[in-house]
């Protein structure tokens, strides 16, 4: 099923929000976005961390010069009433602000800026299996940008054209996910992953500076982590450590806490879900499956409860 999507400042169904070929996101890349998830935890449906995913939003627009005609309180509010009239309980949510019509050229100061949000069904990104499993991957061909080419601190579409040749190169090469070094040659993030690693007890991920993606859900697990008793480094890592660490793992909104099996067909640690990263999954999942939230980072929205909830609290009346 197709949900009605929030379309500058309206509500249009699905097949309706439709932007013209000539719109100068089509032709330059100039669209920002975020994913964010809204989980059907125990004590209903909630948005994760739904205030600095549009605080981020706001901020890959002002890098890149795009004047959004809402603010952050109109905004979020588009997000929860898209979420509630789906009717979904559970759903992956997509806000976009992009250039549209005007004069054609590299110079997008005098087009129109639309903005949209828009929700569906999502599962696992990297599987179902995944989460336990852990997945096998490949360090890319490609590497992330450079400093001071394109602002890696935005959450930009064009920035994922670098994103897609990662992905796919690793799907033909037989893996689920490539991991991509800055060029300097240090561990970045993956294509559409931040990137921990776990070695005697440490956790260590890049820093901002390397020109990752500064992830919300990779925010969470390092509180996680250092409310648990971890050490956690933001330094530059070699590419090595990734062949001898004792466990690896990705987090991001669409990939939530992913192990890491095997890294070009090196095994990682025993190729199987280590103790810390269970640790920080269960830590996670307790909140947003849960929905026990010290950290005030679920927005609850009204959104029907599946049948199944509705049974185990008639049983537990």
């Amino acid at each position: 099923m197709n949900y009605d999507i929030w379309f500058n400042g309206s509500f249009v169904p699905y097949e309706d929000a439709q932007i013209h070929v000539l719109s100068h996101v089509v032709h330059y890349g100039s669209s920002v976005f975020e994913g964010i998830r809204c989980y059907e935890t125990e004590k209903g449906s909630a948005i994760f961390r739904l205030p600095e995913h549009m605080e981020r939003l706001e901020n890959s627009a002002k890098i890149h010069r795009m004047q959004i005609p809402y603010d952050l309180d109109e905004l979020n509010e588009a997000v929860i009433d898209t979420v509630e009239r789906s009717g979904l309980a559970e759903c992956y949510i997509r806000p976009v602000v992009f250039r549209g019509m005007g004069p054609m050229g590299v110079n997008p100061l005098e087009n129109e800026v639309d903005s949209i949000v828009a929700v569906w069904e999502w599962g696992k990104y990297l599987g179902e299996e995944a989460l336990e499993q852990g997945v096998d991957v490949e360090v890319a061909s490609w590497n992330r940008m450079a400093p001071n080419t394109l602002p890696a601190m935005a959450k930009a579409g064009g920035n994922y054209l670098n994103a897609s040749l990662v992905k796919m190169d690793a799907v033909k090469n037989g893996m689920t996910e490539g991991i991509m070094l800055s060029t300097n040659g240090y561990l970045a993030e993956g294509s559409g992953e931040n990137l921990f690693i776990v070695k005697d007890g440490k956790l260590y991920t890049a820093p901002v500076g390397l020109s990752i993606l500064p992830g919300i859900t990779r925010d969470a697990i390092i509180q996680l982590a250092r409310e648990r008793g971890y050490s956690v480094e933001e330094k530059t890592i070699p590419r090595e450590a990734l062949y001898i660490a004792d466990e690896l793992f990705f987090t991001g909104t669409a990939a939530e806490v992913t192990p890491i099996r095997s890294v070009d067909h090196y095994t990682v640690g025993n190729g199987t879900r280590g103790p810390i990263t269970k640790e920080l999954q269960d830590a996670f999942f307790d909140i947003v499956e849960g929905g026990n939230d010290p950290h005030d980072w679920l927005t609850f929205v009204d959104t029907p409860v599946s049948e199944e909830t509705s049974e185990e609290e008639a049983v537990t009346a």
